[in-house]
């Protein structure tokens, strides 16, 4: 069964073809919220069906090569992660066209629609605008940034963050009926470290460098893999003392063999029900994913910096 609906719909029909006994494959984020999402894992136990979260991303071998040679230790102790992933929209952003013929009771059921969310009278907006409220959808972090903070999770080897912080606003578009932001940011420490920086906005779409930081050596993602750089470091005269390159770290290249490709994503769910391969981004993989996300959009809306209570499963103010 695959799965394409709004956010807030994936946990029912996930839990719906599981108990008929299907794979799915479920796109990105696998669900709206935490508590879902552990649900789904639930409903996966003692299960022989596989279940692909459509973070096509990861069917880029990069993430999980990096992940070898950053735990046989070329990077050093790693301390820090940044990616992004930014658009820069003219008008206004997530704002998709609305269909004047569309009727509730004529050509679309609403009440069907808003399934498991609150009900609301009927608004063309947020309907074919879905994206852009906090009922359906986790905006920039469930849409874009799941994307980026999988392939971080995988390549340094992470689960669930220690605390997230999150900020930014609506500093352009200030005429938007959007609910969410446009401009959004993370900060995540995990456990021991990294800190891992995701940042973000539909005004601007600059990019910055995908890059993974280690005492002994950088690790930076590209178009055709990732190269791992040996960092300068100080002597103990200081900051300003004449620096050494370390000698225990080699610049590398890795061209990649694989891509951010959906066919090839949907080619490895195949190949998991038909000959066992394993899964490039599986339901815990993709539960990591929605925590991390998730902490984020409340500590945006909460404006509190909130922390993740590991016996509790759930997240909790720092």
């Amino acid at each position: 069964v695959l799965i394409a609906t709004p956010e807030h719909w994936h946990h029912r029909m996930t839990l719906d073809a599981l108990e008929a006994g299907k794979h799915v494959y479920v796109e990105k984020p696998m669900t709206h919220t935490i508590k879902e999402s552990q649900e789904v894992l639930r409903k996966l136990r003692g299960s022989q069906l596989k279940l692909q979260v459509g973070v096509q991303g990861m069917s880029d071998e990069s993430y999980e090569v990096a992940n070898r040679y950053i735990r046989e230790g070329a990077l050093g102790k790693v301390v820090m992660a940044q990616i992004d992933y930014s658009r820069n929209y003219l008008n206004d952003f997530w704002a998709y066209d609305i269909d004047a013929d569309a009727k509730p009771g004529v050509n679309l059921d609403w009440e069907a629609w808003l399934g498991p969310a609150p009900k609301r009278p009927w608004d063309p907006r947020r309907y074919f605008q879905w994206r852009r409220y906090w009922d359906y959808s986790g905006g920039i972090a469930s849409d874009l940034f799941v994307h980026r903070v999988t392939r971080i999770i995988k390549a340094v080897g992470l689960t669930f963050p220690d605390r997230v912080v999150a900020t930014g606003g609506t500093w352009n578009f200030t005429d938007t009926i959007a609910e969410i932001p446009e401009t959004f940011n993370m900060l995540c420490d995990y456990p021991g470290g990294p800190t891992v920086a995701i940042i973000s906005s539909m005004a601007n779409s600059t990019p910055i460098e995908h890059v993974i930081r280690g005492h002994k050596a950088t690790l930076q993602f590209n178009r055709e893999g990732f190269v791992i750089t040996p960092q300068e470091v100080a002597r103990e005269g200081g900051p300003d003392s004449e620096g050494r390159t370390a000698q225990e770290v080699r610049l590398l290249v890795y061209r990649k063999t694989g891509a951010e490709d959906v066919a090839l994503h949907h080619r490895n769910l195949h190949n998991a029900i038909r000959k066992g391969e394993e899964l490039r981004c599986d339901a815990m993989l993709g539960y990591y994913g929605v925590v991390v996300t998730s902490m984020g959009v409340e500590s945006f809306r909460k404006q509190r910096y909130l922390k993740w209570n590991p016996k509790r499963e759930k997240s909790e103010e720092a």
